[in-house]
């Protein structure tokens, strides 16, 4: 009997140690034995400094060609204190030449005529052309040069635009915006596009 008393009382020291251990695993890992409900408040950031948050982080595209083949890549920065976009694009595979270089309404970028990126960015409703007296757009841009090989560098800034979530001439529009890059150079007068022609390439900025 003494035998078995002492194997019932080290059994019943086990279990209570046993139990002890599953509490500290709960408490460690964050649970109860019987979890008690409490409502606590959301800890989440202004919704102004989200948005000033984003705005100051680098944007990178991916510029691909009819093919549906990469061709490119454009940083975008925010400018400084002055204010717009600064846009550095590095791409190949272009005829060479002059480009015009647009941002369109839709962030969507499907070969090969790219239609899905919609019209020119143009939130107030201007005419096309950096020199009609009834334009620009805001996404009229300066034209690309591609060398000899068909490579082309930019790197300039883009007053008009913003990276800044909730404002009319963000690039950070729902749904997004996008680059185009069409196969003859704007005229910077003509409405709708500057007879700049087809679109050869395109990158989805979301």
């Amino acid at each position: 009997m003494g035998t078995r008393w002492k194997t019932a009382a080290i059994f019943a020291v086990s279990l209570l140690v046993l139990s002890g251990c599953q509490n500290d695993l709960r408490a460690w890992f964050g649970q109860t034995e019987k979890p008690q409900h409490r409502h606590e408040p959301e800890q989440t950031e202004d919704s102004a400094a989200v948005m000033t948050k984003e705005a100051k982080e680098a944007v990178q595209v991916d510029i691909i060609s009819k093919q549906g083949t990469a061709i490119g890549t454009a940083k975008l920065t925010p400018a400084g204190p002055e204010g717009g976009v600064r846009i550095e694009l590095e791409a190949a595979s272009l005829p060479p030449g002059p480009h015009g270089f647009h941002v369109h309404e839709t962030g969507k970028c499907e070969a090969p005529d790219f239609a899905s990126a919609g019209a020119h960015f143009n939130p107030e409703a201007r005419k096309h052309g950096l020199n009609n007296p009834e334009g620009p757009h805001t996404g009229d841009l300066p034209n690309l040069e591609a060398d000899q090989q068909g490579k082309v560098k930019a790197d300039f800034v883009a007053k008009q635009l913003t990276l800044e979530p909730g404002q009319p001439n963000s690039l950070r529009k729902p749904g997004g915006t996008a680059f185009v890059i069409h196969e003859k150079a704007d005229d910077f007068k003509t409405d709708p596009a500057g007879n700049a022609g087809g679109r050869i390439g395109c990158g989805a900025i979301r």
